[in-house]
């Protein structure tokens, strides 16, 4: 018989789920938690830039945008650029790594040079690779190294970041809004009379770490983290991005839009600040580096339910 110290410290415990890490051919690497789909990365020649689509709930609903990727009835076909989650920015040296849907002479490419590593878990899985920032030419100008671990709660979803650029050559950052650390909602999590289609019902709602809520309180703020949540078939959810105290500028700016974008930006000063004096610009020397770091928490509920300013205060201690 299990003797009662051990039989408690058992049910104390978190039960962390098995993460399975599996790639596909060229095309994309798939994440699956307790023997379900939880996303895919897609990393193929064809992608402009890498993203993970879908993002699944713990009881497996599907909280970002279908769009561009799949048609899904009630969905807004705008901004097909914006692809699940994903990393990039509107202004490298000029060129636009953010609304690069197409190819042309003003759009870069953000594309695979490696697969490092991928290994799952008990408790997490992990995948690092390494990306190009190509020019429209095809020449490097930055060298991207990240890392995502995903993990598995009985009612959470996690996902780490851990991204590191290298300029190849001079990078200058543009002071741009169009960007950096983002996603895009399905479409009942945006906020009411954002401008959709009628159906699905709107029931989105945001409050950052200061307790602004909605998009006219948020947009262009600065704040630690940002919850965007609602009812999605019948369920309360909600997608908490966090933005750890180490990421340069922290706390950083948020692009967060009632349509259903939800975007971490340290960049876009004169938009957010509306004052064209302001420049927001960051300057890499050849070799010179800049990390950032994020965790995406898809959690029940909403944000005082899930206790997401706790949450948030484990991740910058260090914590799980």
């Amino acid at each position: 018989m299990m003797k009662p110290v051990l039989w408690a410290i058992l049910l104390a415990a978190p039960l962390a789920a098995q993460v399975r890490i599996a790639q596909h051919g060229i095309e994309y690497i798939s994440v699956e938690i307790k023997g379900k789909p939880f996303t895919q990365f897609y990393i193929g020649p064809e992608t402009n830039k890498p993203y993970l689509h879908p993002l699944r709930s713990a009881s497996g609903k599907i909280v970002t945008r279908g769009y561009p990727m799949e048609e899904i009835p009630g969905e807004a076909h705008d901004h097909p650029h914006h692809r699940g989650l994903w990393f990039a920015h509107g202004d490298v040296n000029g060129i636009d790594f953010w609304g690069n849907e197409t190819r042309g002479p003003k759009f870069g490419r953000i594309v695979l040079a490696k697969i490092d590593n991928l290994s799952g878990g008990k408790e997490s899985g992990v995948i690092d690779a390494t990306f190009g920032w190509l020019d429209p030419a095809g020449k490097v100008l930055l060298t991207e190294t990240r890392r995502m671990t995903f993990r598995g709660e009985p009612k959470t979803r996690t996902i780490d970041f851990d991204i590191t650029l290298t300029a190849r050559e001079k990078a200058v950052f543009g002071d741009s809004k169009e960007g950096t650390f983002a996603l895009r909602v399905a479409s009942a999590l945006e906020e009411p009379n954002s401008g959709g289609p009628a159906q699905p019902v709107r029931t989105g709602h945001m409050v950052d770490s200061q307790g602004r809520e909605g998009e006219k309180e948020i947009w262009g703020k600065r704040a630690d983290w940002v919850d965007y949540y609602g009812v999605l078939d019948g369920e309360p959810l909600g997608i908490a991005m966090f933005d750890h105290p180490s990421n340069p500028r922290h706390p950083t700016y948020w692009h967060a839009r009632g349509y259903g974008l939800f975007a971490a930006n340290i960049f876009g000063l004169r938009d957010f600040e509306n004052d064209k004096s302001k420049d927001g610009s960051l300057t890499l020397a050849p070799g010179e580096t800049v990390r950032f770091r994020y965790r995406v928490v898809i959690h029940p509920g909403d944000v005082r339910g899930a206790h997401i300013a706790r949450l948030y205060q484990d991740y910058s201690a260090g914590g799980r």
